[in-house]
């Protein structure tokens, strides 16, 4: 990345990231510890028709991850973008603007989630072999599927980078060559976005929790620094 990093260190000037990060590390050695309860399914979000939801997934959720690699590419995206934009805005409207972006994330997945469950259906075995069995299918999904991670809110904070350091390089993986902030993000939503409405099979990549996310957060920013594109008054 070519920016240069600007302060003493993560703790110090950082500490919404930090504290951020060593929470979604606990929670992810609590569901991967503690046996005698489900935290994972407790804390993800479920459909809000589900008999499993509860409102507390609205926030929990975004603490909760799959597996080693799904929090290590989330923490990686918190640290090097969240960073930036704490010392930027500094610690409270930071937490607020990344609270408001994985609470955006989950209403709309829940918006979506009946369209998302009936792509997920029809990629299913037991629908390529009785197509009749497709509503069963998707209402089972509406039960018992549900969403988790942190990639909402930090979708949000990838957008907000986009917006206020439009002209920053970024270095991206097996390609050679630098490429600005307001052409990588972009390109990161349209593929969320194309995701969501063209669902592969084997596909479990919350694509439209990622675009609510990042829509949360374009908007947020747009709109706190209408008047003034260096700060929120």
């Amino acid at each position: 990345m070519a920016f240069n990093s600007y302060g003493n260190s993560i703790q110090k000037n950082t500490t919404v990231v930090l504290n951020l990060i060593i929470i979604n590390v606990l929670v992810f050695a609590a569901q991967n510890m503690i046996t005698q309860f489900n935290v994972t399914e407790w804390g993800s979000l479920h459909y809000y028709k589900s008999s499993l939801f509860k409102p507390h997934q609205m926030v929990t959720h975004m603490f909760m991850h799959v597996d080693v690699s799904h929090i290590l590419f989330n923490m990686f995206g918190l640290w090097m973008f969240g960073t930036i934009l704490e010392r930027f805005w500094g610690p409270k409207k930071f937490l607020i603007f990344y609270l408001i972006c994985g609470l955006g994330s989950a209403i709309f997945e829940q918006f979506l989630m009946p369209y998302d469950s009936l792509q997920a259906a029809k990629n299913t075995a037991e629908y390529l072999a009785n197509p009749e069995m497709l509503q069963p299918i998707v209402e089972s999904f509406k039960e018992y599927n549900y969403s988790l991670g942190a990639s909402g809110a930090i979708m949000g904070v990838f957008a907000a980078f986009a917006y206020l350091f439009p002209n920053t390089e970024l270095y991206i993986m097996f390609i050679p060559i630098p490429v600005k902030a307001k052409y990588v993000i972009p390109f990161f939503v349209l593929i969320d976005l194309f995701g969501g409405i063209y669902r592969i099979k084997g596909d479990n990549i919350g694509h439209f929790a990622h675009l609510g996310g990042a829509i949360v957060g374009f908007l947020l920013v747009l709109y706190w620094n209408k008047t003034n594109r260096k700060t929120f008054y």
